[in-house]
């Protein structure tokens, strides 16, 4: 078939058929060049705030132009920037047997009868092994957790640091800020190492034998009664080989 007669089988110009191939990269390389400068700066910015930015700046480029090298670029799609950690340094796993000088906090997944998930909130006194709280919903974000807190500090008190992983919640503003107010020191073990916190690691793994896994739990408030008396048995009567056979309360 003629180049002709294919064109017209397709429906276009042979103008279109005769135009060269561009690479838009070389073509809008100044375009590119714009937006990469401002997404280096300022990364979570949409399209609009880059356009102003680059107008701003004195960039002429028309908007639909700079809106197709943007798609182009694939930066319409969501992006999530990954927060960074600082670097945490390895530290001794050394307890002092005193009462409320550290305490240690971490999160335990499980599962309804139903099928619906279910979070546990979990903070151990390292120095008695004493099980502060057992706090339970679906969802724990960290005002949770410092409301958690706060129940605490008006029954016992504030310990002088709180040792804690590297997750969402542990290190969210919201925590920082009230731990920051309240002179209570956040130790961080490093990523990767739950061995850095093997008090609660342990602890976990005796609430999991001997309490999640045990029972078929129909709803939140069941979980939250049955883990309320397993906890004064935890404490009261439940001894430790390392605390001379004693439990923690005694």
């Amino acid at each position: 078939m003629s180049i002709l007669k294919a064109c017209l089988f397709v429906e276009i110009g042979r103008s279109t058929f005769y135009r060269p191939t561009r690479d838009w990269r070389k073509v809008d390389s100044a375009v590119i060049d714009a937006i990469n400068a401002e997404i280096k700066k300022l990364p979570r910015a949409g399209f609009w705030k880059c356009f102003g930015r680059m107008r701003f700046k004195g960039f002429t480029f028309n908007h639909k132009r700079v809106y197709r090298v943007y798609c182009q670029m694939g930066l319409n799609l969501k992006r999530r920037a990954k927060r960074v950690l600082p670097k945490r340094i390895a530290q001794p796993l050394t307890v002092l047997k005193k009462v409320n000088h550290q305490w240690v906090l971490d999160f335990m997944h499980d599962t309804l009868y139903c099928g619906k998930r279910l979070r546990t909130l979990n903070i151990v006194d390292e120095g008695t092994r004493e099980c502060l709280a057992i706090e339970e919903d679906t969802s724990l974000p960290a005002d949770r957790v410092v409301r958690t807190l706060e129940q605490l500090k008006a029954e016992r008190g504030l310990p002088n640091q709180i040792r804690v992983d590297n997750g969402p919640e542990p290190i969210s503003a919201c925590l920082t800020d009230w731990c920051e107010e309240q002179k209570v020191k956040l130790v961080y073990v490093q990523p990767g190492k739950p061995q850095q916190n093997g008090f609660i690691e342990r602890f976990n793994g005796s609430f999991r034998l001997e309490f999640l896994d045990v029972y078929l739990f129909e709803s939140i408030t069941q979980v939250r009664e049955m883990s309320w008396f397993w906890r004064l048995d935890y404490n009261e009567e439940r001894t430790h080989e390392s605390l001379g056979n004693l439990p923690p309360a005694a």
